[in-house]
C-alpha cells in the first residue's frame, strides 16, 4: 500500500466503525479455537498494529510488515516484536513451525502470489496450529477502494477455499461477514463506479452517531457466526489447519 494510506489507517484503525466492528467479530471466532493459555500467534502483514491488542488478549504474538514506517509504528504503540518482511518469499517467520495461531487479516488480496504465500504462512504453524484468514469478497466489488490499497483481486469463499487446500491446508470453518451492512456498502460501491467517481479510499470517519451505529450493527453478526454463516457479505473468513498427511510426514521426519 501507499505509506499515505498505512498513515490513514493508523489513524482510523482505533475507532472507525469498520475496524471496531471486525474487531468483535475476530475475538469471538479466535475465542472459539480454545488455545491454550501461552499460545504463540503471529500476524502476518500487522501494518501499524490495529489488531495486536486483541490477539495479546489470546497469547504471545509477534508481527511483520513489508514496510519499515508501519512497523516501527506497530512497535511503538504496541512494543510487540514486529519484523519487516514480506510474503510468500521473504517471511522472516518462515519454517519456524512453532506459532498455535496464524492470522492474515485482508492481507492475501494484496498478494499477486496468493498460494505460495499460504505455502509460507504453513511453514511458521506448530502441528496443530490454526490459520485465520479475512479478505473481501466478490470481484464485481472491486472498486477505486481496492486499486488505492493495492488490491490485486476480491474472492468469492469457493475461491478462497480452493487455493487454501491447494496450499495444503485442511479447510476447518468459513463463511461471510458484514453481512448485515451489505446493501449498503455495496451500494456506495457500485455508486461510485456509476458516478465516475471510482479512484479513491471510502474509508474515512464518519460522524460519531453514525460511526458508532455502524460498529454496533457491525459486531452484532459475531453472535450470529458463533452459530451459523452468512451466504453473502462484503468480507470472507476462514479457518484452516495443516493437512494431516503434512503433519504426519513432519512427525516421521523428527
Amino acid at each position: 500500500m501507499e505509506r499515505s494510506i498505512y498513515r490513514s489507517m493508523r489513524l482510523l484503525q482505533k475507532e472507525h466503525w469498520w475496524f471496531r466492528g471486525r474487531r468483535v467479530i475476530l475475538a469471538s471466532l479466535i475465542a472459539g479455537l480454545g488455545l491454550r493459555s501461552g499460545s504463540r500467534i503471529l500476524e502476518a502483514g500487522a501494518g501499524s498494529g490495529g489488531n495486536i491488542a486483541l490477539l495479546q488478549e489470546f497469547g504471545l504474538v509477534s508481527a511483520f510488515d513489508m514496510d519499515a514506517e508501519a512497523v516501527n509504528y506497530c512497535r511503538l504503540d504496541t512494543g510487540v516484536h514486529s519484523l519487516v518482511g514480506s510474503l510468500p518469499d521473504e517471511n522472516p517467520y518462515q519454517e519456524s513451525g512453532d506459532f498455535d495461531l496464524v492470522v492474515a487479516l485482508d492481507v492475501l488480496e494484496h498478494i499477486g502470489e496468493d498460494r505460495e504465500s499460504l505455502v509460507s504462512l504453513a511453514s511458521c504453524l506448530a502441528a496443530d496450529g490454526r490459520l485465520l484468514l479475512t479478505v473481501p469478497a466478490y470481484q464485481w466489488m472491486f472498486s477505486g477502494h481496492d486499486r488505492i490499497h493495492h488490491h490485486k483481486r476480491r474472492y468469492t469463499l469457493e475461491g478462497l477455499e480452493r487455493v487454501v487446500r491447494a496450499a495444503g491446508f485442511e479447510v476447518g470453518r468459513s463463511g461471510y461477514f458484514n453481512s448485515l451492512l451489505f446493501p449498503i456498502v455495496a451500494a456506495v460501491r457500485l455508486g461510485s463506479k456509476a458516478l465516475s467517481r471510482d479512484s479513491r479510499s471510502d474509508t474515512k470517519m464518519p460522524g460519531q452517531r453514525l460511526n458508532a451505529s455502524l460498529a454496533w450493527i457491525f459486531g452484532l453478526e459475531a453472535s450470529i457466526l458463533r452459530r451459523a454463516a452468512f451466504p453473502f457479505g462484503t468480507s470472507i473468513f476462514l479457518i484452516a489447519s495443516r493437512r494431516a498427511s503434512d503433519v504426519a510426514s513432519l512427525g516421521r521426519a523428527n
